[in-house]
């Protein structure tokens, strides 16, 4: 999934090596990895804990968790994280891929993905352009595997680094693994540096965009596993001083993914782009948070401990890294009945952390759940049409 983490200075910035963070938000006591479950409640409970404290560079506007501790980090085939069983993030996928073609001619083009999970995306890739792939990630499970695209497809479990440059791929593509990666600069260095002057490549990345858990007060979007956060700009900063020009900056997935498309270029290259925010609109952004963030935590708790008060049966759609950063955050673990997942591979496994069990959607028939909490607002008209379906009509929130 990502280049190996070593421990470095908390005092300096990973991404353009300013000093001076300015911590804005703490967490104590949090697991240390969200998408590893484990096979036993106690186990799940016993799991490695760690900090959050979230600061801020004011020179080029990245988040980094200063108080990460790498040597924590375990990304192994256990780690499960597929969303390819939504049919909302699937087509979602789909489009990507088809406009990700179209742009750049990806048809019999050889194809690198870093960080590539159980592959699903670089098959696609591979699948609709007839293109070759290559894919590096600590989780692959190549049994797993299962695409018409497979025999143009190596996997390579392990963490991308150097070692790899030989090979080249016309498109690099690096989807949710950048926030994951403390030594920002050094891991985009590191892919521009194995590029050479391959000027055609073009390199694409996907993460969250840390905009919007700022403006909406997400306090669930902020985990260990996730020990960076850009916005646009800081993005896109990172990018022309590590040698790319970029070519375009977006967001997609109701505005939750950020996306970054550039290609080689000579170092601090290129003007900024339209939808860079500046400095003090994320200074403005980072403030807002730490004001007002508290307060929305404090209203969540409440209203979990008044429905269980009414002894309303109260669960969770989604039992990803949404959910366990809401219930640790919040510090409950009774006031919520069940948690389920679309996903057939978490089901049966506990969540780290607190401990539960991740339940099938048909669990629900069982439950007949009050209400059902939505871990993610997009998916809210895919769950209630599974919910009509199972002739269940409870009050449904989203975070």
């Amino acid at each position: 999934m990502l280049v190996e983490n070593k421990n470095v200075s908390r005092n300096y910035c990973q991404s353009c090596g300013s000093s001076g963070l300015a911590p804005f938000y703490e967490v104590k006591n949090v697991p240390v990895h969200s998408c590893l479950l484990l096979p036993t409640a106690q186990e799940a409970l016993d799991f490695p804990r760690g900090d959050i404290a979230l600061g801020f560079c004011e020179h080029c506007g990245f988040i980094s968790n200063v108080a990460f501790d790498s040597t924590f980090q375990d990304y192994s085939p256990q780690y499960e994280d597929q969303q390819c069983f939504s049919p909302t993030f699937n087509a979602f996928a789909h489009d990507l891929a088809n406009r990700l073609i179209a742009t750049y001619d990806l048809h019999g083009k050889n194809v690198v993905e870093i960080g590539c999970g159980k592959g699903d995306f670089l098959l696609l890739l591979c699948e609709l352009g007839r293109n070759r792939g290559v894919g590096i990630d600590p989780t692959i499970l190549e049994e797993r595997v299962g695409s018409e695209a497979a025999d143009r497809v190596v996997f390579i479990r392990d963490y991308y680094s150097a070692r790899y440059a030989n090979y080249h791929g016309d498109f690099i593509c690096c989807r949710h693994t950048l926030e994951h990666i403390h030594p920002t600069a050094e891991f985009v260095s590191t892919v521009r540096h194995v590029i050479g002057d391959r000027f055609n490549t073009v390199v694409f990345f996907e993460l969250p965009d840390v905009t919007r858990v700022l403006r909406e007060l997400a306090f669930w979007d902020i985990y260990y596993e996730h020990c960076s956060y850009f916005s646009p700009g800081s993005l896109a900063r990172l990018f022309r001083a590590c040698g790319f020009e970029v070519i375009d900056l977006a967001k997609d997935y109701g505005d939750q993914y950020l996306l970054i498309e550039a290609k080689p270029a000579g170092l601090q290259s290129g003007k900024p782009h339209a939808a860079e925010e500046t400095l003090a609109q994320m200074a403005d952004d980072v403030q807002y948070f730490s004001i007002h963030c508290r307060d929305r935590m404090s209203r969540w708790r409440k209203k979990l401990q008044q429905f269980h008060e009414q002894r309303k049966r109260t669960v969770v759609w989604g039992s990803g890294s949404k959910c366990v950063a809401f219930m640790t955050s919040l510090d409950i673990k009774d006031e919520i009945e069940s948690i389920v997942d679309i996903n057939p591979y978490r089901h049966g496994k506990f969540i780290p952390g607190v401990g539960k069990q991740i339940m099938p959607p048909e669990h629900l028939k069982a439950v007949k759940p009050d209400v059902v909490i939505v871990m993610n607002p997009i998916y809210r008209d895919e769950i209630r049409q599974m919910l009509q379906r199972m002739e269940l009509i409870p009050e449904i929130l989203t975070v």
